[in-house]
């Protein structure tokens, strides 16, 4: 596994059924789910993206974990908003 500066990321609404607010981490992704993660992403609805410092990521991560459950019980977060509470882990 490659140790990267900075994990790409995408947080986008699946739009199928449930259509539930997800997270992938691009950089994370090894040979098998690549395909099928970025298919899941790109089929989705977009909402944000950016980059994480990779030392900054497990605290990103946890932040990320609860605006999606914010988003998934129905909270409006906007792009901007986002970007508001992510700028601090971001390259």
């Amino acid at each position: 596994m490659f140790v990267h500066e900075k994990i790409m990321f995408e947080i986008y609404r699946e739009t199928g059924y449930d259509q539930r607010y997800r997270v992938v981490f691009f950089t994370e992704l090894d040979e098998h789910n690549k395909d099928e993660e970025i298919a899941r992403a790109i089929a989705g609805e977009h909402l944000y993206d950016g980059f994480i410092r990779d030392k900054a990521l497990t605290e990103a991560k946890h932040v990320i974990a609860d605006l999606l459950d914010r988003l998934n019980r129905g909270e409006n977060i906007s792009s901007q908003a986002l970007a508001d509470a992510l700028v601090v882990y971001q390259a």
